[in-house]
């Protein structure tokens, strides 16, 4: 009878933390569950692991898109854009986003603290705080987000939608954008090409004489339209992609001595939307995060992001 009592102890002891784990599970769950945040969005970043928190994720892409020297207010006006960016693109975190020039620039914290080192807790400290002043915050043109385009430096003018792909968009015109050689170390660039490579870009045997009757047709921001020459057209963006030059504001020289192609620039990236060197510019002359945003983006205001799924208007 002892044997039968020691037997039934060791079998109650086996399986008592069974029946306390199944029982604590299902609440411990619900818990949880209880206290997810309906409204959360959170982003898909292709190539991460997991979805990244919407706040998370604009830190790693003002880490990404801006020196982290440049002044709280161009940071801030980068945090916006980069929040509606991403709210337009993704369908409010719906949609998977790239990490690349494509999109936006996003660098994850192990990169962040590679790029940053011995200051990555200072730096990471400081962009939380400045994002946070900015939390919610979205660019709206007549209510609806917008399409908040951005690059790294103008020529001195913005581009305008129509220009680069086509298509009118109200909020996305030209405006001048002073300071910017002020602020960047590199406006001008040069870019000396051999003829063989220039050919095997654009698909072509150019000689001398293509180079003689060369054209370049500029549009009113002073950015190449169009290059034509003989039997040969193509538009200013797409010589910028071939060739894989920093803008579309260039020049076209040819050395035949030394059968190369001297290409120069002024600006870097397609100019539509906010410059950030301009922002800094503007940031450093005084300007706060919301008058940099509304001149770059002609006619728009800001307004704190709402879901509109009925878990969160309840």
């Amino acid at each position: 009878m002892d044997k039968l009592l020691a037997v039934l102890f060791i079998l109650l002891l086996f399986f008592i933390p069974i029946f306390m784990k199944q029982t604590i599970e299902p609440v411990a769950k619900e818990v949880a569950k209880e206290e997810e945040d309906p409204c959360a969005i959170y982003i898909t970043v292709e190539g991460e692991d997991k979805p990244i928190p919407l706040e998370e994720y604009v830190l790693g892409v003002v880490a990404g898109e801006m020196p982290i020297v440049f002044h709280d207010e161009a940071l801030r006006a980068q945090a916006i854009a980069a929040r509606t960016y991403a709210l337009r693109s993704t369908d409010n975190g719906k949609k998977p986003i790239q990490a690349t020039v494509s999109a936006q620039v996003y660098k994850n914290e192990k990169a962040r603290k590679e790029r940053w080192g011995k200051e990555f807790k200072k730096n990471e400290k400081r962009l939380s705080e400045l994002i946070e002043t900015t939390q919610g915050q979205t660019i709206v043109y007549e209510d609806e987000m917008i399409t908040a385009m951005f690059f790294s430096t103008s020529n001195g003018k913005t581009e305008t939608a129509q220009n680069f792909s086509g298509n009118p968009i109200p909020y996305l015109q030209s405006v001048e954008s002073p300071g910017e050689a002020n602020v960047a170390a590199e406006v001008e660039r040069r870019v000396e090409m051999p003829i063989d490579e220039w050919n095997e870009a654009l698909g072509s045997e150019w000689k001398a004489d293509h180079f003689k009757s060369l054209k370049l047709v500029r549009n009113h921001t002073g950015r190449v339209q169009r290059a034509v020459s003989t039997n040969f057209e193509k538009s200013g963006r797409e010589m910028r992609e071939v060739l894989g030059i920093a803008s579309t504001d260039f020049d076209i020289a040819y050395d035949v001595t030394n059968e190369i192609v001297i290409i120069t620039t002024k600006g870097y990236g397609h100019g539509v939307g906010m410059s950030q060197y301009g922002a800094e510019a503007f940031a450093q002359k005084g300007w706060k995060a919301e008058n940099i945003l509304s001149y770059y983006y002609t006619g728009t205001t800001l307004k704190n992001f709402q879901q509109d799924d009925l878990a969160c208007l309840k």
